[in-house]
């Protein structure tokens, strides 16, 4: 529910100038999501929204930096290196790491918001990713070794 109706709010704030949380909450409610002021308010405290000039006012959108914080660029750089090998068995993603690294590892994928994700566990030198299904497993795993390269 909370993703879909922050990917939502992205998708508002492209197609439509939102200037006040009021508006944006009127814009959800319009394409059938509920949900209060201070819903909204963490939401776009979440999305790291900013306010922009346009036009002859302020409008909500993405900052350039959107859900990078120095701790998630921390984390990836981790991850980067830090892994040494990534498989697959079915819909079990195993990330084999250096040792002390598959919970820095694991954290930095947590907060990656990858699509078909449903935990991750670790342990000293590997984690363990569960996908929702096989076919998103193989397709995460080639991601990740885009990313190693």
């Amino acid at each position: 529910m909370k993703r879909a109706r922050q990917t939502e709010i992205l998708n508002i704030i492209q197609s439509v100038d939102v200037e006040t949380q009021e508006q944006l909450l009127d814009e959800l409610r319009a394409r059938g999501y509920s949900a209060t002021q201070a819903t909204i308010s963490r939401d776009i405290k979440e999305l790291r929204l900013v306010k922009e000039l346009a036009g002859g006012g302020y409008r909500y959108a993405s900052s350039d930096r959107r859900g990078l914080a120095d701790s998630d660029i921390r984390l990836r750089n981790i991850f980067k290196e830090g892994v040494t090998s990534v498989d697959v068995a079915q819909n079990i993603v195993v990330v084999r790491t250096m040792p002390g690294l598959a919970s820095a590892a694991c954290s930095a994928l947590d907060n990656m918001d990858i699509s078909g994700m449903v935990a991750s566990l670790a342990g000293d030198d590997v984690g363990i990713l569960i996908m929702r299904d096989n076919d998103l497993a193989e397709q995460f795993i080639q991601e990740v070794h885009k990313l190693l390269k």
